[in-house]
């Protein structure tokens, strides 16, 4: 065998030694996600609502009445335009797809202790958990007695039902559990819905429950995303860097308001050597509660 022959032979075999060890993975590290900082924060009083924050998606509220004589018509249409005077929510008609549902019933329906009879009905249908909110997607009033009142206490009384707020241990408060006229609207109910609205009606994407390993010079890695704002999020793009370098990116479709989607990559290609740090980001462009939660930054583990 020639001297020729010799080298060519040994830089064939160093050559393929360079290729293996650059694309073949060798060794594993795991990453872990360092602690992020949030922008959003809430101030509620949650013993004065069945759930904390619980609202609707938006101060504008469709609602739709059916079934009801003109006279409980005009008490809830007169219920609606009280709430609205008094908070920053707005109440408008439509004929279908309604938030509110309000029907009316002509017979009594006597109490637990056949001492009174029931007024009238009502509260949410529908509630999601969506990150610090439970969100309203529907509520229902029955009204069944007639108010009697110079205003319609038992349409209030209801309608703040739906708006998530329980009866009251004060016999002077409209939503005390037995109804009479000189009842009154808190003014801490009043000043609860007015700060809960006063929250712009936004999506609210973040990252989560994420793990990544690399397995020499491929990336595996799994996050969540979820949309924890009031409505639901366009769609958005989920970018990854290596070292502060872009090695994917990933279009995502809209995600509804109290959901989320499970991402799952594997052997994503980096061509950097000794990685440090994976950033994942999502990539919006609307308007969002946090943007800072829409990154997290993965280190090295330290063992």
């Amino acid at each position: 065998m020639g001297f020729k022959t010799i080298i060519a032979l040994f830089s064939i075999l160093f050559l393929t030694s360079l290729i293996f060890f650059y694309f073949i993975p060798f060794n594993q590290i795991n990453f872990s996600a360092q602690p992020t900082n949030s922008n959003f924060s809430i101030e509620g009083n949650s013993s004065m609502q069945y759930y904390s924050n619980l609202r609707f998606s938006g101060p504008n509220i469709s609602y739709q009445i059916s079934n009801c004589p003109l006279q409980k018509q005009n008490e809830m249409i007169s219920a609606l335009n009280i709430i609205e005077n008094s908070t920053i929510l707005k109440f408008y008609s439509v004929n279908h797809d309604e938030e509110i549902s309000i029907t009316c019933e002509e017979k009594n329906i006597p109490g637990e202790n056949l001492g009174y009879f029931i007024a009238g009905e009502g509260g949410p249908t529908n509630i999601i958990r969506s990150g610090n909110f439970a969100l309203i997607k529907n509520g229902q009033i029955m009204l069944i007695r007639n108010s009697n009142c110079p205003k319609p206490n038992i349409a209030i009384h209801e309608l703040l039902h739906v708006l998530g707020f329980p009866h009251s241990t004060n016999s002077e408060n409209v939503m005390y559990n037995i109804t009479h006229c000189d009842q009154t609207i808190g003014d801490d109910t009043i000043q609860l819905i007015n700060n809960l609205y006063s929250i712009p009606s936004y999506s609210d994407l973040s990252l989560g429950n994420v793990s990544a390993i690399m397995e020499g010079r491929l990336l595996n890695l799994n996050v969540t995303i979820e949309n924890g704002g009031l409505v639901e999020a366009g769609n958005s793009t989920l970018q990854i860097y290596a070292d502060g370098n872009l090695i994917k990116e990933l279009n995502l479709d809209s995600i509804n308001a109290g959901y989320g989607r499970i991402v799952h990559m594997e052997n994503v290609w980096v061509s950097q050597i000794n990685v440090k740090e994976i950033q994942l980001v999502v990539v919006s462009r609307f308007n969002e509660l946090d943007k800072e939660n829409n990154k997290i930054n993965l280190e090295i583990n330290k063992v």
